[in-house]
C-alpha cells in the first residue's frame, strides 16, 4: 500500500511541477500557467523594502540603466571620486577596461602591460593602470588594475568590479545583492 501510495505522490507532484515557468515578465514573485493565469507569490518571497526608490535592505542595489549599446547596459560611473564616464556593463568581462581618452582626462600613466583574451582576439598585449576607486550607487572597489583600450570608444566595467553581488539585469535598472560570503561594502 505505501509503495502504491508513494507512486500516485510522485506521479501526481511530477504532474503539478511540470508547468513550464516563465520570469521577469511582472515585478515581484509569481507564478504563470500555461493558459496566462497568473498567480502572485509575493508573500512567499516579497521584494526588497524601498524608500523613495531605492532599497532600504543594505545588501540590495539599484543601479539604473542610462541606455543599451548593442543591447548591452551602459551606466554612469564615477572614476576616482571626481570623474564620472558611461561604462558597459559586462558580464562577459573578467576585467574593467577603460578608453585611452578616459585614461588621458584622469591623467592616468601607463604602469605596464598584460597579456589578455578577448571576444574576438586571444593572447592580445594590453597597457594597464592603476584606478584608485570605481563607484555606482554605493558600490565601490578599490585598487583596481584596468586595462587602457586604443581602439574602444566606451569603457567596459567587468566582473572585478560587481564579481562580489548577484546581479539581475532588467529593463531600465541592475539589481545588485550582496552575496553572504562578500564583506559589507566593497565585495
Amino acid at each position: 500500500m505505501k509503495k502504491i501510495l508513494g507512486i500516485l505522490l510522485i506521479l501526481a507532484g511530477g504532474s503539478f511541477w511540470s508547468v513550464p515557468l516563465r520570469a521577469q515578465e511582472y515585478p515581484g514573485c509569481f507564478l504563470i500557467f500555461d493558459d496566462e493565469n497568473v498567480i502572485q507569490l509575493d508573500e512567499v518571497c516579497p521584494l526588497p523594502p524601498t524608500v523613495e526608490g531605492r532599497a532600504a535592505n543594505p545588501g540590495f542595489i539599484e543601479i539604473p540603466i542610462k541606455r543599451r549599446d548593442a543591447g548591452i547596459p551602459v551606466v554612469d560611473v564615477l572614476i576616482n571620486g571626481n570623474k564620472s564616464f558611461e561604462m558597459m556593463f559586462d558580464t562577459g568581462a573578467s576585467g574593467t577596461v577603460i578608453t585611452q581618452t578616459m585614461a588621458e582626462q584622469l591623467g592616468l600613466e601607463e604602469t605596464g602591460t598584460a597579456r589578455v583574451n578577448t571576444a574576438s582576439q586571444n593572447d592580445l598585449e594590453v597597457s594597464v593602470t592603476q584606478i584608485d576607486s570605481i563607484e555606482i550607487n554605493g558600490i565601490r572597489a578599490d585598487n583596481l588594475s584596468v586595462g587602457i583600450s586604443p581602439t574602444l570608444d566606451i569603457g567596459l566595467l567587468g566582473q572585478d568590479f560587481f564579481g562580489g553581488y548577484d546581479v539581475t539585469i532588467k529593463e531600465e535598472i541592475i539589481e545588485f545583492r550582496m552575496r553572504e560570503s562578500a564583506s559589507t561594502g566593497s565585495p
